[in-house]
């Protein structure tokens, strides 16, 4: 049974085969799409899926409607869920992050707790005006559990974590995007039409060059300077020894626009 026929807890995946997409769809609109434990545990399994399949090039996550990405995740869970399988909640959440593959969240309205989180562990963040983002745990006496705390100190710097999360302040998009938290902002009614434009842009590049780049980019966040520039080295030449270079390469010299094949 393929991805997109399988039930999931309010998760619902398309595939473009044309566009090259798989898209992620949270599914629970009259919920404010929140997210279910199991949801979170589904998300990993969906990642791993769509990161096999040859058909799809870039990932896209989104919520269902038109008035959020989510909300969150379903606050009484973490009542009945053991202590343990709260600490590694974060393993799931790093899914798109883990993923070979560029993955694009596409936000509007809310989006809170786990979903900012999940957003955050995407490569690439487009968010319609509405968009509102918020870490709220403090608001119940907790902290953000899937990787807000860390990644959100890492993107937008310490000062403006504290500020956000233990403050509980919900971020605007606009402000959003100052901190360097969105990499685009739109009018609501072109969301579809953006994203669908980066989705053209990236399916363009080389898949190995890609999938090299967001290794050696993410890896610049655990490694000091020396070592990066050792791994960068390190892929820079193993890409001199791909098809897809000698394409790119052709295509320069022959003014045309290369043809990537992914070898």
């Amino acid at each position: 049974m393929s991805v997109t026929e399988k039930q999931y807890d309010h998760i619902r995946v398309e595939k473009d085969v044309e566009k090259k997409t798989g898209t992620i769809i949270l599914d629970r609109p009259e919920k404010m799409n929140y997210i279910s434990m199991l949801g979170r545990e589904q998300l990993a399994e969906i990642f791993d899926e769509l990161n096999q399949d040859d058909d799809v090039r870039v990932i896209i996550i989104k919520g269902a409607g038109d008035v959020c990405f989510t909300a969150g995740g379903s606050i009484p869970e973490f009542m009945t869920t053991h202590q343990e399988k709260l600490s590694h909640l974060a393993e799931n959440v790093a899914a798109p992050e883990r993923s070979p593959k560029p993955v694009i969240a596409q936000l509007q309205g809310y989006t809170f707790g786990v979903g900012l989180e999940l957003a955050m562990a995407c490569d690439f963040r487009i968010a319609a005006e509405d968009t509102l983002m918020a870490l709220p745990e403090m608001n119940l006496g907790m902290i953000p559990g899937s990787g807000g705390t860390q990644r959100i100190a890492k993107i937008v710097g310490l000062t403006r974590a504290k500020d956000m999360i233990m403050r509980a302040r919900r971020i605007p998009a606009d402000e959003a995007y100052q901190w360097g938290l969105l990499t685009k902002v739109v009018a609501k009614e072109e969301l579809e039409a953006t994203v669908d434009a980066l989705v053209t842009e990236l399916v363009g590049f080389s898949p190995i060059a890609q999938r090299v780049a967001k290794e050696v980019l993410n890896a610049s966040e655990e490694s000091p300077l020396s070592s990066g520039l050792k791994l960068e080295g390190k892929a820079y030449g193993l890409l001199r020894t791909t098809e897809d270079f000698k394409e790119g390469v052709n295509a320069f010299i022959e003014k045309r626009k290369p043809v990537f094949k992914g070898k």
